[in-house]
């Protein structure tokens, strides 16, 4: 299975009010660098603060800027995009980290999901879904291509045999079922409807599912509830 090379990515408003958010672009070609650039900081609730050539750059800068969201490449001189996100994301309180890639290899993008990035991107996405998924995985209630998650999940999962989840049986009844409408791609507002409470009750199971796997965002959840089994990819 091949990561999609253009899948409809639902649009966020833009934020009106507050600070903008702060993004980090780390890619090692300058005209990749400036041209997501040009597109972010067109918008007004995006602004570009950092850029980084290298993987150990791109560590460095992220730990200066302390930015919100940062593109990252796959194929970086030094350390790659894989090992560049695992080190961002060993502290508390990291940034989204969205991988942008030419490459259609589902090992990286699969690794790169991971070790904790939200998301991907190809680079050849159009300029409006780039800009949708900064904003979509800043929000952090829904997965960024939540059907080329769940495939990539649910592919690896029939390549390895799951291990039971010690965490499963922490999980209340409503818990489960709430992670189990994650895996499916579900927004917390399309899971409050199916489960008939509100929002902010959603929100309080995921952050639940979250702290009892270990996950660090809905996106690792979903992979862990593949590769382990809780979730079966015919499901």
């Amino acid at each position: 299975m091949n990561a999609p090379a253009s899948v409809p990515v639902p649009a966020p408003a833009p934020v009106s009010e507050g600070p903008a958010l702060r993004i980090v672009v780390a890619d090692d070609e300058r005209m990749v660098r400036t041209a997501l650039r040009v597109i972010l900081d067109a918008e007004p609730d995006l602004e570009v603060v950092g850029e980084a050539a290298t993987g150990a750059e791109a560590v460095s800068v992220v730990r200066e800027l302390r930015p919100d969201v940062v593109l990252m490449d796959v194929r970086m001189p030094e350390i790659d995009g894989i090992q560049a996100t695992r080190q961002i994301l060993s502290g508390p309180d990291g940034p989204r980290i969205v991988v942008v890639t030419t490459f259609e290899n589902d090992a990286y993008v699969y690794d790169a999901l991971r070790v904790g990035a939200a998301g991907f991107l190809l680079k050849r996405a159009a300029p409006e879904e780039l800009v949708s998924a900064v904003r979509l995985v800043a929000r952090s209630d829904s997965l960024l291509y939540p059907a080329a998650v769940r495939g990539l999940a649910a592919e690896h999962a029939r390549r390895h045999p799951p291990a039971p989840p010690a965490w499963a049986a922490r999980l209340t009844e409503r818990e489960a079922d709430v992670l189990r409408h994650m895996a499916k791609g579900l927004t917390n507002a399309e899971i409050a409807g199916l489960l008939g409470v509100g929002p902010a009750t959603v929100k309080t199971h995921v952050a639940a599912v979250l702290s009892k796997t270990g996950a660090r965002d809905r996106t690792q959840a979903v992979i862990l509830a593949y590769e382990s089994g809780f979730v079966r990819p015919s499901t």
